[in-house]
């Protein structure tokens, strides 16, 4: 039972080590709910989020992983604007995840995935422009059950494409996990980095910072300083605390709080270049949520 759990571990990896949000490596679904108001303002950004992750044995040690997820963000434009915001109010954002990993030697296995996407307001039928395309190539060599180490660790190396960034190439990839000792473990890397503190089997506590985000096609595009603006992106920069609660050792509630350190929503034109913003100013952030894990 131990050694096939270990197995989906190593299967989930794939599906969320370079998504540009906070999934943790081994959840196969989850219910969540974002929200960052504005200050000195009644806008605010909101997020709902739902994903399911399923994994395929296709020979010994060897899977294919296919998964979904979703979100809709709801812009709460309040305040007053040069142009109509009616158009901005919700976005959708739905990933196909396609993964596949095999044992490659006794220290690594490797890992390919796959994530086409829509990223749109979805108020006329889809266009190319609706579609982007994200994945990577993924080496993953993971001692957090050897008991010969003193420390137990664990260090994923890739290249990664996301179209959604603009860069017309891979980009390298690195995370580092450690266990200091019983109670303390920190991860080193993008897009969530964080020193985590373990009460008892229940409860732990961590700080963290990390990167949240996204950008996405306007189907009915708005004329802004007499430009045609047809993109919208959000980008932030976060830092905080995160609580878990374990039900059992698969359902764990969780809460992260903070404030954002950077914070940059706004609208872009064809080429991607910014044409308004709609806010830069920094602000209280919450995330909360359901998953279930291995």
């Amino acid at each position: 039972m131990i050694k096939q759990e270990l197995k989906w571990i190593y299967m989930l990896f794939l599906i969320f080590v370079c998504q540009f949000s906070n999934a943790q490596l081994t959840d196969l679904a989850r219910l969540e709910y974002s929200f960052i108001p504005k200050n000195k303002s009644e806008d605010q950004y909101t997020r709902l989020r739902a994903l399911i992750n399923y994994p395929i044995e296709v020979k010994e040690d060897a899977y294919l992983i296919v998964g979904a997820e979703y979100n809709r963000v709801l812009l709460n434009l309040e305040d007053n604007y040069p142009f109509n915001t009616s158009t901005l109010n919700k976005i959708h954002i739905i990933d196909l995840n396609i993964g596949y990993t095999f044992k490659w030697n006794e220290k690594w296995r490797f890992g390919v995935k796959f994530n086409p996407r829509i990223a749109s307001t979805l108020s006329k039928s889809l266009t190319s422009d609706d579609y982007f395309i994200n994945g990577g190539l993924y080496l993953i060599n993971d001692r957090t059950k050897d008991e010969s180490i003193k420390r137990p660790y664990r260090l994923i190396l890739g290249l990664t494409y996301n179209a959604t960034t603009g860069l017309p190439f891979p980009l390298p990839f690195v995370s580092y996990y450690r266990e200091i000792n019983d109670k303390w473990s920190f991860n080193a890397g993008v897009p969530k980095s964080n020193l985590k503190y373990t009460f008892n089997k229940k409860n732990n506590l961590q700080a963290f910072v990390g990167l949240d985000g996204y950008l996405a096609h306007l189907q009915e595009p708005s004329v802004v300083n007499g430009e045609n603006v047809d993109h919208i992106s959000l980008s932030v920069a976060i830092g905080g605390l995160g609580y878990e609660y374990c039900f059992t050792k698969h359902l764990v509630a969780y809460m992260y709080t903070g404030y954002t350190f950077r914070l940059n929503n706004v609208l872009r034109n064809e080429n991607r270049d910014e044409i308004f913003k709609l806010d830069d100013v920094n602000a209280f952030y919450l995330r909360t949520g359901l998953k279930f894990k291995i």
